[in-house]
């Protein structure tokens, strides 16, 4: 079944469901005068929600621990992960509520690693934080399982909303920049997931794709897939004949500008 998403205004709020294989999801995305989220009643014990954050720049990190820090119903994980592995590695060890997940890190980028980690563990909910504001990028992250999207830029300012949305209303939660977007460009429409040419690429290819886009040589991609040399190089060469890409640069470029990699990388 195609994958869809559906825009509409209900009581005044535009809200996004996204509906297949495995049902409909709805997502609440915030008009500008909404309340902040209410505490619970005094005298009420709730569980707190583990967090584990997983990104690869040391300051968006630290940025988010402070925030967090400040919730009374957050406990931190003290591990952090900084690539897409380690973060499929700390979930299995840890469970927690709730991932913070960047979109873009090396050797395993956010997007597979979140569809690892809610295929192997629905009960933990993956926001993403990004810096791209693209419908390929937000719609590539919910058809892979992530349950919000934040912009970095601001990503600080909504983290509360965003758990609020999440976990305890089960919804979808997208960074008021691209809610605002999207209620403006399709108030009553349908609309359909952007796809990117990334999802057509065997699991593999992706990994070989982005660690030679990061600069890794054969013997290193071989060392850390765990494959034959021989191995990378024919995932190389089917990768150029599937993308009509002939050389490394062009493939770097195909990484870069589809998001595979980030500039920092």
């Amino acid at each position: 079944m195609k994958e869809t998403c559906y825009t509409q205004l209900t009581n005044g709020h535009s809200e996004v469901r996204q509906q297949g294989r495995t049902g409909t999801r709805r997502a609440h995305t915030l008009q500008e005068d909404d309340a902040a989220t209410e505490p619970p009643p005094q005298g009420t014990t709730k569980p707190r929600l583990k967090v584990l954050l997983a990104d690869d720049h040391p300051v968006v990190r630290l940025g988010i621990r402070a925030v967090l820090q400040q919730l009374p119903e957050i406990e931190l994980i003290e591990e952090e992960a900084t690539d897409g592995r380690e973060a499929v590695e700390m979930v299995k060890k840890h469970r927690p509520d709730i991932v913070f997940m960047d979109i873009s890190m090396p050797g395993l980028r956010g997007i597979e690693a979140t569809s690892r980690i809610t295929k192997e563990f629905p009960a933990t909910k993956v926001i993403i934080l990004s810096r791209w504001e693209t419908e390929e990028y937000y719609w590539g992250a919910l058809r892979a399982g992530a349950s919000g999207y934040l912009l970095k830029n601001k990503a600080t300012t909504e983290l509360a909303k965003a758990i609020q949305r999440v976990v305890k209303d089960g919804e979808i939660y997208l960074a008021e920049d691209i809610a605002r977007r999207l209620r403006k460009k399709f108030p009553l429409q349908q609309i359909a997931f952007v796809k990117s040419p990334l999802e057509d690429l065997p699991e593999r290819q992706r990994e070989v794709l982005q660690l030679i886009a990061e600069g890794q040589t054969t013997k290193a991609i071989a060392d850390i897939l765990r494959i034959s040399a021989k191995t990378v190089e024919y995932h190389r060469a089917k990768l150029m004949e599937r993308l009509h890409i002939h050389d490394i640069p062009n493939l770097v470029r195909f990484a870069l500008r589809h998001g595979l990699i980030s500039q920092e990388s």
